[in-house]
């Protein structure tokens, strides 16, 4: 392989813009034995992932199941649909007494303008009286 194609490759394979093709091309080169010397360090590169691609883990993983987060998980979903009823029952009273309230506060107003009215037309009433007693004794 020409020196010159080998670098481009290898620029190419830097910026990640190598096909595969080209990326076999430079395996086979450098685990082949390169013998370009400022490119020495590829070849450790590419002889370390052969190695690394051999490599298996031949111990048993043992894995453990953990259905406790899974029940709890279960009860926390039932307690947080239980606290949600109770806070709207709660919220549900409370907003009733509030209206309750409201409403109270309301016909007691009413009543009071009822009463200050009723108050001023008895006073009205009671002048009447008055001017017609007056006018009784005058005529009399």
């Amino acid at each position: 392989m020409e020196f010159v194609d080998l670098e481009k490759i290898v620029k190419k394979y830097e910026n990640g813009a190598t096909s595969l093709q080209e990326e076999i091309t430079l395996r086979n080169y450098f685990t082949g034995g390169a013998d370009v010397p400022y490119l020495q360090e590829y070849e450790y590169l590419f002889h370390y992932f052969a190695k690394a691609k051999e490599e298996t883990y031949t111990k048993n993983i043992q894995l453990n199941p953990k259905t406790s987060k899974i029940k709890n998980l279960k009860w926390f979903s039932v307690a947080a649909a239980i606290l949600v009823l109770f806070s709207l029952f709660i919220g549900k009273k409370q907003q009733d007494a509030a209206v309750v309230k409201e409403q109270y506060a309301h016909v007691v107003k009413t009543l009071e303008t009822l009463s200050s009215n009723l108050k001023k037309g008895e006073q009205a009433v009671a002048t009447l009286y008055t001017y017609k007693y007056t006018i009784n004794k005058i005529l009399k």
